[in-house]
């Protein structure tokens, strides 16, 4: 079968050109020839395997394009980098691998083409295509990979065994395949994932989170979740969720798994963002859950506390995971810390005082609390969903109104601490931040306007009652 269309980008008669001077065979292998067959992803990352030496091959192929791109040279795998365009191209000479037990890091020598195929993930990621003039674009697919391509199948090509065992890694890539691909995985893989799920304990964190991060920017992200906990990874990696698995019953009440209930919110809130951390605050917004789960005769099951325990949990989670400890660390926080707030808010009336207080707690984040919180609305019961969502477009209406009125994003108070101090003649003190507390609260609760002429009398009102004088000049 002839793929001369997937070559048609003038950078692989370059490629090609550029081997032949130099004697090599050289074909595109991976993701790139998988995603052309598939005609539904594109992809900017190139991989060049080249029967001798990639290196040279990239430094050729460098010299033969115009601006003579800067090579990355990769001397321990044998392999360089240069950029093109949008396009990173990688190459490699083809070769074997080995692995030792405790390590992913493989021992390298070189090999032949089919070697290359070999140590290869997945079926799918074997397929390659010949860039020599006279086989150009000639498919070459050892295992089967068009067939996979066309069932949906994640299939290794070797035993399974094996290669999970080898590069544990990659039992993580075929769930985010299975998942991104909307694919199945083969049974024997699947069962070989299970048999070595606690081989991904030698995996760095920061390659297991680059996973993680692909599952949840999936289209249903709950796919990949569920086949990594049914596969036993997920306990090693998150066992904060895994946790939350599971019904307790006392006394013939019982609470809803959380478990799956969290992975039907990631689900709902893919539908609306594609925000990787609104996603991740999805996926966490319920982990405090577990550790503040208690049964007592007069209320049943509950959960007090869980959304403080559930922020202190991220900080934590990111720490070991070495995510990042950042800004977006604190957004993820703080969506869950908050994130039962409109819910309180959907179940009662909603009052101007209430959506004031939880405008000037998520200040520009509101919005994103909100998407999770209708992400949140989980419940099979027709009648209960319509009213949750029904108060929350009231809600977000009134957010506007309040908004548009008092200006409670991003709050600074009308009157500050300086212009305090001024009218009183005072000293930096705790009557300033009492003054300040009070003209805070009269905003919320809707006493006065927020603005500063009601602030400034709000103040000397304070101002007296805490045995306040005011300053007059001259």
């Amino acid at each position: 079968m002839n793929y001369k269309q997937a070559l048609k980008l003038p950078i692989f008669k370059i490629i090609s050109n550029s081997s032949q001077e130099l004697g090599l065979d050289c074909y595109v292998i991976g993701g790139f020839v998988r995603d052309f067959i598939l005609n539904k992803r594109s992809s900017n990352d190139i991989d060049i395997v080249a029967i001798g030496s990639g290196i040279e091959l990239a430094k050729r192929v460098s010299k033969n394009l115009p601006g003579n791109p800067k090579i990355q040279i990769f001397k321990t795998y044998g392999t360089a980098m240069l950029c093109h365009g949008d396009m990173e191209i990688e190459f490699v000479g083809a070769r074997k691998e080995s692995y030792t037990q405790d390590s992913r890091n493989p021992v390298v020598e070189g090999g032949t083409l089919q070697d290359d195929q070999n140590r290869r993930d997945f079926t799918i990621n074997a397929l390659a295509l010949d860039l020599l003039e006279e086989n150009f674009g000639n498919l070459l697919d050892p295992f089967e990979g068009i067939k996979d391509l066309e069932n949906k199948i994640i299939r290794t090509p070797l035993d399974p065994d094996i290669t999970y065992s080898d590069d544990p890694l990659r039992m993580m890539r075929a769930i985010r395949f299975a998942s991104q691909l909307d694919f199945m995985i083969e049974e024997d893989s699947l069962k070989a994932i299970s048999r070595n799920n606690h081989r991904i304990e030698i995996i760095t964190h920061e390659r297991i989170v680059v996973e993680l991060n692909k599952i949840l920017e999936s289209k249903i992200p709950s796919k990949g979740f569920i086949l990594l906990e049914e596969s036993g990874i997920l306990k090693h990696i998150l066992p904060e969720l895994t946790a939350l698995k599971g019904i307790d019953e006392v006394d013939g009440q019982k609470h809803k798994d959380n478990f799956y209930h969290t992975l039907e919110v990631v689900d709902n809130i893919a539908i609306h963002t594609d925000d990787l951390w609104l996603r991740w605050a999805a996926l966490l917004h319920d982990i405090g859950k577990a550790p503040t789960k208690k049964f007592s005769e007069k209320a049943g099951w509950t959960f007090y506390g869980h959304e403080f325990e559930g922020s202190k949990m991220v900080y934590q989670l990111f720490k070991r995971l070495k995510m990042p400890l950042n800004e977006k660390m604190k957004f993820v926080q703080k969506m869950v810390l908050m994130s039962s707030r409109p819910i309180a808010l959907a179940e009662d009336s909603v009052t101007d005082s209430a959506v004031r207080r939880l405008v000037f707690d998520a200040g520009n984040y509101v919005d994103d609390l909100m998407t999770l919180c209708e992400a949140d609305i989980t419940t099979k019961n027709k009648k209960r969903f319509e009213k949750y969502h029904n108060n929350f477009k009231l809600v977000r209406k009134k957010i506007i109104e309040v908004e548009e009125r008092d200006h409670i994003r991003n709050f600074q108070p009308p009157v500050s601490g300086e212009e305090i101090m001024d009218a009183f003649n005072i000293q930096p003190s705790r009557e300033i931040g009492v003054i300040k507390e009070a003209i805070k609260e009269a905003i919320l609760e809707g006493d006065i306007p927020n603005e500063h002429e009601a602030a400034f009398r709000l103040m000397l009102k304070e101002g007296e009652k805490l045995g306040l004088k005011k300053h007059e000049k001259g």
